[in-house]
């Protein structure tokens, strides 16, 4: 099956490079074309584990192409996924969908046949009536299918996702749609990968609410944590307790900084603008995003509790920019509020990360960064875990304690138990747990 991928991000690469993989025949387009002559040579303009190795087969496979050239792509395309981006607009914090529409007016260009025209973006609720709107008015003389088909891919784990998914929402008013994104995903017949075939502002709209679910356990968490400390409970034990519950399940149920991210802040800001415009407000999650926005900086007066009351003038060492591990993506992270609220009272930051380092420079003034993680605490008054890297799970304690300033470990991602931090003579101050003594 022939298929352009317009968009070569981070959706639009994964997805595309898949889906060659399942035997497809993908070009992915970018207008950047120092992306594409990137990714041509092999370098990828992310970091996602595996994805170099399975973009070089497909390509050697000569299944996987890259151009800036939409045209010859979408000719004879079967189906043309739409993967470019959706940042939240300034100002009112709606999906930005200027990109969607001209994705949208160069496919009706270039089409020269039937194609299924696939919104795999994130899009806010009608979104694909606009697409086809576009289409159909641009090239009337042809028959052109419109489909909704969201992304669940999880940074770090994206490739598993993709190949092994929980399921897959595919919204289309048509059969003969149907039936083509049917076969786009043949392949995953084997696995029994469950399809779920639904109206296009149905699969539109889930796509919104699974991950505003998501971003509610995860504030919800975060709040039963913050009572945790005060009640002197502790909220891994309280996470096991309810997660062990069917109902409820454990997963996203790990107390924290907070959300980041490319998709959960943008995502649950243009849902609470659609719910707004429809006059059906979702009370629930604009206080999630109110109460994930404050908690980013209430880590910083956690860190600054911990060193006394005062950072001013002393060393902070951070372990992990990134908002989660096994990406470099720096989009709305944790780290970013921290930083500044540290840099506000008057500390000075150094920091390391495994793959977000380049990126944060950009996002970042006045750090400094370290060559690795103990080159990060050296000297340091405070050591914070702010991504939890598997590279920062079995870190030598005792070599910390040795050479950091001040014994104090602020652990935001509950990474090492407060006991064994205080046997090799750390102070572990934690979420969601009372901070352990000296």
């Amino acid at each position: 099956m022939r298929i352009a991928m317009i968009g070569s991000g981070y959706v639009g690469l994964v997805s595309g490079a898949c889906l060659a993989d399942f035997g497809h025949e993908v070009v992915c387009i970018d207008k950047d074309p120092e992306k594409i002559a990137a990714l041509n040579e092999g370098r990828m303009p992310i970091y996602e584990p595996g994805l170099d190795a399975l973009v070089a087969e497909n390509v050697r496979q000569k299944r996987l192409a890259f151009s800036t050239d939409l045209k010859p792509a979408v000719a004879g395309a079967q189906a043309v996924f739409i993967a470019v981006g959706t940042p939240s607009r300034r100002g009112d914090g709606f999906a930005d969908l200027s990109y969607v529409y001209a994705a949208a007016r160069a496919i009706a260009e270039a089409l020269t046949g039937y194609a299924v025209v696939v919104t795999k973006s994130t899009v806010p609720v009608g979104t694909g009536d606009e697409v086809e709107r576009i289409l159909r008015e641009a090239r009337p003389d042809l028959d052109i299918g419109v489909a909704s088909n969201p992304e669940f891919l999880r940074e770090g784990a994206a490739i598993g996702d993709f190949k092994r998914p929980d399921r897959i929402v595919i919204g289309a008013e048509d059969a003969r749609a149907a039936a083509v994104m049917q076969e786009v995903y043949r392949p995953l017949y084997l696995n029994q990968a469950p399809i779920l075939f639904t109206g296009r502002r149905t699969a539109e709209l889930t796509k919104y609410a699974a991950n505003a679910f998501l971003a509610t356990k995860i504030t919800f968490i975060n709040e039963i944590a913050d009572l945790c400390e005060q009640v002197g409970a502790n909220v891994q034990e309280v996470a096991r307790g309810i997660g062990l519950d069917n109902r409820i399940g454990s997963k996203f149920l790990h107390a924290g900084p907070g959300y980041g991210g490319s998709c959960f802040p943008k995502d649950t800001l243009a849902l609470v603008k659609t719910a707004q415009d429809y006059g059906t407000p979702v009370r629930i999650v604009e206080t999630v995003v109110a109460v994930n926005d404050q908690r980013k900086r209430a880590m910083a007066r956690k860190v600054i509790a911990a060193c006394g009351g005062s950072v001013r003038g002393k060393r902070v060492a951070l372990l992990g920019l990134t908002f989660k591990p096994n990406t470099d993506d720096m989009r709305d992270a944790p780290s970013l509020s921290i930083i500044a609220g540290l840099q506000d009272a008057g500390a000075r930051i150094v920091a390391y990360d495994p793959e977000g380092m380049e990126q944060a420079r950009p996002l970042l003034q006045g750090v400094d960064y370290a060559e690795d993680a103990y080159a990060c605490a050296e000297g340091a008054d405070a050591l914070v875990i702010v991504t939890e890297w598997n590279a920062f799970r079995a870190l030598d304690l005792a070599r910390l304690k040795a050479m950091m300033a001040a014994p104090v470990l602020v652990d935001l991602r509950n990474v090492y138990a407060p006991d064994e931090a205080r046997r090799h003579g750390l102070r572990h101050v934690g979420v969601g747990a009372l901070a352990s003594r000296d």
